[in-house]
């Protein structure tokens, strides 16, 4: 429910927001990003990996700061649903901040060969500091696609937000390059937010 989905988004008074499994619908008087965009008072940066005949899906940013560049990757795997990594330069209060956002595959194999391609991109020399936002799908805290993340990332203990009706797995991270960045990793559980999504949302606090 779009409406529902947006009140959590509000309440949330976040500056930064990242959603995966949008199905953007496209109708008449526009699409569900736009309608998104109006509902939240947010600027909406869509990362589609599939197009259908009623709109498209995947991944998508809202933001209340500035931006300044827009990159988006297929990560894709071989006769696996389509994946992408949307990463979007922010002006954060007058610094060049990057934040990505991703869902990552459902198989051991395909997640593995996607985490490489994502630390290739992330992993570019110059680039600002880095907020990863997403699903990575790995349930498994000593799994490798997480172990390479941390050497990256440094260590981090996400809490459980799946499902959200009652958590036990850690499927959402947040991740920050430099990972002294970022403090206070919590869940937003509201009664709202137990029905607007299948998983809870997971906030972090980006600090200088």
């Amino acid at each position: 429910d779009l409406q529902r989905t947006a009140q959590v988004i509000l309440q949330m008074q976040a500056e930064v927001i990242g959603l995966q499994e949008v199905d953007n619908h496209v109708e008449g008087d526009g699409d569900d990003l736009k309608r998104l965009q109006s509902l939240t008072g947010m600027e909406v940066i869509a990362g589609p990996t599939m197009q259908r005949e009623t709109g498209d899906y995947g991944n998508a940013l809202l933001t209340r700061l500035p931006v300044m560049k827009i990159e988006r990757y297929d990560i894709s795997v071989k006769r696996r649903e389509p994946r992408g990594l949307l990463i979007v330069h922010l002006d954060w209060h007058g610094e060049r901040l990057q934040v990505a956002v991703t869902h990552l595959g459902l198989r051991p194999g395909e997640r593995r060969r996607q985490v490489h391609q994502l630390l290739e991109y992330l992993a570019k020399k110059g680039r600002p500091p880095l907020v990863l936002m997403g699903d990575l799908n790995e349930w498994l805290l000593w799994g490798r696609p997480l172990r390479w993340l941390h050497r990256h990332f440094g260590n981090s203990c996400s809490p459980a937000t799946f499902p959200s009706g009652w958590p036990l797995l850690r499927l959402d991270h947040i991740l920050v390059d430099p990972p002294h960045r970022i403090i206070n990793r919590s869940v937003y559980n509201s009664p709202l937010s137990k029905i607007a999504s299948d998983h809870l949302p997971l906030m972090g606090i980006f600090i200088s």
